[in-house]
């Protein structure tokens, strides 16, 4: 029995909070489609546990459009996670990604598919033209990529969106890659192949859900996932403190021996007790989340676990 034809593209979006996007975002998306010349095309949704009426939106358009693909998870996984299966369930020879918002553009699949065609390449992805928000949104965004690719070693894309065109070999080789703990801007860059980016304007039609802790849980877990830079700093550090405390050894035995009496200090000692401590705490905490990955990803649990897929509205059975 032959595979099914793979249909010329495949569009992924997640849902969550969703339900207000969809009717303009279906039309339009469908519309640029058609206008481009994908009349075989497949709109993948993944109903990422949206508490919304996003997943009974999706189910009414599909009665009219049976290309559209639910892909109805068990609960909330969250959005990189249910980036991941969507792609996993994407058949088309080319794969068009983008968050149903509506912040960016289902328009700008023309100017991605022209990139796409000068440069040769296996990936276009958007890139803020100018980063959106106030002076502390974009000073926390330049802030996080720094940080991230001053301590993970990994020269991660400022800026960067959803919003991409994929080759159907590199989405391959991307669903490849089976972490738990998840970093889906790393592992994209992590993959390879010839990508370009193309400066697009981002909408502010949503606020958004990354705020300045998150961001930080984002750049740890950059790090944990990409580097092993930590570890080794924890060792520099520690070496480094121990010779500086040999050469105050030195001191504080030159000095009874010249002086024949004691260092006084009492403050530079409970200082010294507080750096060490806290050091101690700051170096087994980071060894400690180095531990926990290692546990979480051991454990092998699936990222996601699908409870239905829809196809033209009538549901298959989940792999």
């Amino acid at each position: 029995m032959s595979a099914a034809p793979r249909p010329a593209i495949s569009v992924v979006s997640t849902l969550y909070r969703s339900a207000s996007y969809l009717q303009e975002f279906h039309r339009r998306t469908v519309e640029t489609l058609k206008r481009l010349g994908f009349d075989d095309y497949e709109i993948v949704f993944v109903n990422d546990g949206s508490p919304d009426q996003s997943r009974a939106v999706v189910l009414e358009l599909s009665q009219a459009d049976p290309r559209i693909v639910l892909v109805d998870l068990s609960r909330n996984f969250g959005h990189h996670k249910a980036i991941m299966t969507g792609l996993s369930y994407a058949r088309g020879r080319i794969v068009f990604l983008l968050d149903c918002d509506l912040e960016e553009d289902p328009e700008l699949l023309e100017a991605l598919q022209t990139r796409m065609k000068e440069c040769g390449c296996d990936v276009v992805y958007g890139v803020q033209a100018v980063r959106r928000g106030g002076w502390f949104s974009r000073l926390s965004g330049n802030l996080y990529f720094s940080l991230m690719n001053a301590v993970s070693g990994v020269d991660f894309p400022r800026n960067v969106l959803t919003l991409r065109l994929m080759t159907r070999r590199y989405v391959d080789s991307l669903l490849l890659h089976r972490e738990r703990e998840l970093l889906i801007s790393g592992i994209w860059h992590l993959t390879g192949y010839e990508q370009v980016p193309l400066p697009v304007t981002k909408h502010d039609t949503s606020p958004s859900t990354y705020s300045l802790l998150r961001r930080f849980s984002l750049v740890l877990m950059g790090v944990i996932s990409f580097s092993d830079r930590p570890l080794r700093w924890i060792f520099y550090t520690g070496f480094a403190v121990l010779f500086f405390a040999f050469l105050y050894i030195l001191y504080v035995l030159g000095a009874y021996l010249i002086n024949g009496g004691g260092v006084s200090g009492y403050a530079s000692l409970i200082l010294s007790i507080w750096i060490i401590g806290g050091l101690n705490f700051l170096f087994l905490g980071t060894i400690g989340i180095y531990v926990a990955t290692i546990f979480s990803e051991t454990k092998q649990r699936p990222y996601t676990i699908v409870r239905a897929v829809y196809r033209g509205g009538d549901e298959d059975e989940a792999r």
